[in-house]
């Protein structure tokens, strides 16, 4: 069975208020993507890509990987 990596929506929402954040175009700067690219991620209507995880990682840190993401199982539709 595939699997993807999944989003901690709420973990992350939380590491960004603490981190200061005050925008997503602040985040997403930080991240070095695009603001769309984290309006998406965060909406479920787009998995985390490699650039999202590595950006979210060091804009974010000290979160590890298993604070900000989970691998799951793909769905079929």
């Amino acid at each position: 069975m595939p699997h993807t990596i999944k989003l901690r929506t709420t973990a992350f929402t939380k590491a960004v208020q603490l981190a200061g954040f005050q925008s997503d175009y602040a985040l997403a700067r930080a991240m070095g993507v695009n603001r769309s690219t984290v309006t998406r991620v965060l909406s479920g209507m787009l998995q985390p890509g490699p650039a999202f995880i590595g950006g979210a990682l060091i804009a974010l840190a000290p979160m590890q990987f298993d604070d900000l993401f989970e691998v799951v199982p793909v769905t079929r539709r």
